[in-house]
C-alpha cells in the first residue's frame, strides 16, 4: 500500500509502480533464501533473452552471474538473507548470447512482518559504456598524444608507487635523451621531427621488458621505469636501449643516425621520485658530456 505523508491511500500507486516496473530500462530481480528467481522484469528478460517461464525458479547464478563470480555471488547473497544486509556491488552479467556487461548493482534484503528476510531485491543499471568511456578517458590521461607511450604524469605515477615507503619494492630508471634531434628538427621541420619522436619511443619499447614502463618526459627526452632491479640489469637495460637506437633513421635526405644518451639510476622505497629523476637526469648529462669530449674537433 502506498500512502501520502499524512497517511491516506495513494489511489492507483500499485499499477503505477507496476507499469514503472515493467517500462524502466534497469535489470529487476527479486530472489528468495535459496537464490532462486522470485520475479524477473522485461528488461531483464530481454538481457537473458528467457521467458519468464524459464527463469522463474532457478538460481540467480545460473542464469546471469559469470563463472568465476559464482561463488561470491552465492556467498554474498547468503550473508545478506542472514544478516539483513546488502551492500552496492558491481560486477560482469552474462547476456542470453553469452556477452559480458558491467552492472551496477543495489540490493534490497526484504522482511517480512516478523522481520525475518526472505528475499532479496536488486536493481541492476548496465554501466558497461560508462566504464569503457572511463577506461579511454583515463588512458587519454596518462598517454602521450605524439608518441602513444605513457606521459610525465604517468610517469611519477608509478614512481610514488614503485617508491612508496611501506608498499614499494624500488625501482631502476633510464633517463634518455637524443643526442642530435634539435638540428634535425630545425631543418626538416616539426613534422619530421615528430615522426622521429613515434620511431624513437618505438624502438625503445621494442627492447625493454613487458613489466617495464616507458615514458616521454617532454621535448625529446623518454624515460625508463624498471621495478625492482640491480645495478647490472640496469645498465644491460640502457645498453640495448643505446643499441636500438642506434640504427639510422629514414630522413628526407637519406638515412642519418641520431643517437641517444641513458643516465642510470636505482631508487629505494621512501626515495623522492623527484630525487631519483633528477639523479638519473645528472648521470644522462654526464654520459653526453663524456661522448661530447671524445669527438674530436677538426
Amino acid at each position: 500500500m502506498f500512502r501520502h505523508e499524512g497517511g491516506q491511500p495513494i489511489p492507483g500507486a500499485e499499477p503505477l509502480v507496476a507499469a514503472f516496473v515493467d517500462a524502466t530500462e534497469a535489470l529487476v530481480c527479486i530472489t528468495g533464501r535459496d537464490g532462486a528467481i522470485l520475479y524477473a522484469n522485461p528488461a531483464l528478460q530481454r538481457f537473458t533473452g528467457r521467458t519468464p517461464d524459464r527463469l522463474l525458479g532457478l538460481p540467480f547464478w545460473e542464469v546471469y552471474v559469470v563463472p568465476e563470480h559464482v561463488e561470491l555471488a552465492q556467498d554474498a547473497s547468503a550473508r545478506a538473507i542472514r544478516t539483513g544486509r546488502a551492500y552496492p556491488q558491481e560486477g560482469d552479467w552474462l547476456t542470453g548470447d553469452g556477452t559480458r556487461r558491467r552492472v551496477a548493482m543495489r540490493l534490497t534484503v526484504l522482511a517480512d512482518d516478523d522481520g525475518r528476510p526472505y528475499a532479496i531485491a536488486c536493481v541492476g543499471i548496465d554501466v558497461t559504456a560508462d566504464r569503457e568511456r572511463e577506461e579511454r578517458l583515463h588512458a587519454r590521461a596518462h598517454t602521450d598524444p605524439l608518441t602513444g607511450i605513457a606521459n610525465r604524469g604517468a610517469l611519477f605515477d608509478a614512481l610514488r608507487r614503485h617508491l612508496d615507503r611501506t608498499t614499494g619494492e624500488g625501482c631502476g630508471v633510464l633517463f634518455c635523451d637524443l643526442d642530435r634531434f634539435k638540428p634535425i628538427n630545425d631543418e626538416f621541420g616539426h613534422a619530421v621531427g615528430d615522426q622521429l619522436l613515434a620511431e624513437v619511443a618505438n624502438r625503445i619499447v621494442d627492447v625493454v621488458a613487458p613489466g617495464d614502463l616507458v615514458a616521454r618526459f617532454g621535448g625529446d627526452e623518454f624515460v625508463v621505469l624498471r621495478p625492482s632491479c640491480d645495478e647490472a640489469a640496469l645498465t644491460a637495460l640502457a645498453q640495448r636501449v643505446v643499441a636500438g637506437v642506434l640504427a639510422p633513421f629514414e630522413l628526407p635526405t637519406g638515412p642519418q643516425p641520431v643517437g641517444i644518451s641513458v643516465g642510470v639510476a636505482l631508487g629505494r622505497p621512501g626515495e623522492d621520485p623527484d630525487e631519483l629523476i633528477a639523479r638519473a637526469d645528472r648521470a644522462m648529462y654526464g654520459v653526453k658530456s663524456h661522448q661530447r669530449r671524445r669527438v674530436p674537433r677538426a
